[in-house]
C-alpha cells in the first residue's frame, strides 16, 4: 500500500486565510509544573483543500453538513482517476476528452478524480483558465458519482458548474494537489474534514491509497 497526500497546505489557498495564535498556559500541581501549548484559529472555509457539500449553495442544500455527511462516503472509497495534460489558458475540457481518457469503469456511487492539468498544480495556471464545459459536467453527472475531486472546475464566466453538480447531489473537493502522482486508473480515497455541525464547506485532509 502506498499513501499519497493530496492536501494543499491550509493558509496558502487563493481567497482563503488562516491565522493561528499560540497561547502558553502554566500548569502546576504538587510535584509537577509545565507549560501547556494551545492554539486559537481564525480561518476561511477555503483555507486549503476543502470539501464542498451541496449546501455550499443555498438553493441546492440537501440537509447534509460536515457533521452528518455519512463517514462511509469519505473513507477509503473507490475513486476512478482521469488524467489529461491541459496547459495554462487552454480553455474548456469537454465530455469527449473525459470519456476518452477514462481507463476504468465508473460505478454508481464512486468518487471521480480529474487531473486535468497533468504535472501542473492548480495554482500554477491562470485562475479558471482551464475549466469544465457544460457537456463535461453533464457527462460527470451521468456517471452517477457522489464525489468529485478535481484541479479545475468553473470558468471565468461563472457558467454554473458547482450549481449543476450540487443539484445532482455531487459533493466536491477543491484545491487538491499532487494529482499527477496518481499513475493508476483507480485508487482508494479518504477525505477527512472535522465534523462541524451546520457547516457545508470545510477544510479537509485528502489522501489517496494505491
Amino acid at each position: 500500500m502506498k499513501l499519497i497526500d493530496l492536501t494543499f497546505e491550509p493558509g496558502r489557498a487563493p481567497g482563503g486565510f488562516l491565522k493561528t495564535e499560540r497561547k502558553d498556559i502554566c500548569l502546576k500541581s504538587p510535584g509537577v509544573e509545565y507549560t501547556g501549548v494551545v492554539y486559537e484559529f481564525t480561518m476561511s472555509s477555503m483555507a486549503g483543500s476543502y470539501l464542498d457539500l451541496p449546501g455550499h449553495i443555498a438553493e441546492t442544500a440537501d440537509g447534509r453538513d460536515a457533521a452528518n455527511y455519512p463517514l462511509e462516503k469519505l473513507y477509503r472509497r473507490r475513486a476512478v482517476v482521469i488524467r489529461l495534460d491541459r496547459t495554462d489558458d487552454s480553455g474548456g475540457v469537454t465530455a469527449t476528452e473525459l470519456a476518452d481518457a477514462c481507463q476504468a469503469e465508473i460505478r454508481t456511487g464512486d468518487a471521480l478524480i480529474v487531473n486535468a492539468l497533468g504535472n501542473r498544480q492548480f495554482y500554477e495556471i491562470s485562475e479558471r483558465s482551464v475549466f469544465f464545459e457544460r457537456n463535461a459536467v453533464e457527462w460527470i453527472i451521468a456517471q452517477k458519482v457522489e464525489l468529485l475531486v478535481s484541479d479545475i472546475y468553473e470558468s471565468r464566466a461563472l457558467a454554473g458548474v458547482f450549481y449543476q453538480l450540487f443539484q445532482a447531489g455531487i459533493s466536491t473537493v477543491c484545491f487538491p494537489v499532487n494529482l499527477d502522482k496518481l499513475k493508476v486508473p483507480e485508487i482508494k480515497l479518504t477525505v477527512m474534514p472535522l465534523p462541524v455541525r451546520g457547516v457545508t464547506q470545510i477544510p479537509c485532509r485528502v489522501v489517496a491509497e494505491i
